[in-house]
């Protein structure tokens, strides 16, 4: 019997998956980038519009490319549009960066919003089943931080996004630390 089949070896001694330094890596650099966001909610919500500004420009540009490639198999039309739209669109929120802001923390809350509607009434449907109570927590807290968004629109938007920015790459960068270390032993 070789020592990797050895059913006494303890998987804790097995070497680390390659690359899992990297991932360390990464999952702390997006832990403190997560921090400063959160710290500076104004920086991270004007980061986060203009990445997405640009993504749109991009997406709007290739779209447009893409229509004018597939010309022949109909639809230019309605390709050139939607590339036309999404360029304006990534356009109007670099020319207006805290309008994009605001209009992102409007998006946010009506997603909240619509969310917290859906997974109440999935709690409903889940209410003999154990655990429905957790459900319903959620689905009634998205709805109540939906309507603060809604409240404080459009003054709290930057603090809103901002702090979400944060939230979420340090959210990213704990699952990226804790997956390397459940793929390391």
């Amino acid at each position: 019997m070789t020592l990797a089949n050895d059913p006494g070896l303890s998987r804790a001694s097995t070497p680390p998956a390659p690359g899992s330094g990297w991932q360390l890596a990464w999952g702390v650099l997006l832990i403190v980038s997560g921090l400063l966001a959160v710290a500076m909610p104004g920086v991270a919500a004007l980061a986060t519009v203009l990445v997405l500004a640009w993504l749109l420009v991009l997406g709007g540009a290739f779209e447009i490319a893409y229509a004018i490639q597939t010309r022949r198999a109909g639809g230019l039309a309605w390709k050139l549009v939607s590339g036309l739209l999404t360029l304006a669109l990534g356009v109007l929120i670099l020319a207006a960066p805290v309008a994009g802001v605001a209009s992102l923390a409007l998006l946010v809350g009506a997603f909240l919003f619509v969310t917290g509607i859906a997974r109440t009434l999935l709690a409903l449907r889940l209410r003999p089943l154990r655990g429905w109570g957790w459900v319903l927590f959620d689905g009634l807290l998205s709805i109540a931080v939906a309507i603060l968004v809604a409240i404080g629109w459009p003054e709290s938007s930057v603090a809103l996004i901002g702090l979400l920015t944060g939230l979420s790459l340090i959210s990213t960068g704990i699952w990226r630390i804790v997956l390397r270390r459940h793929a390391a032993t």
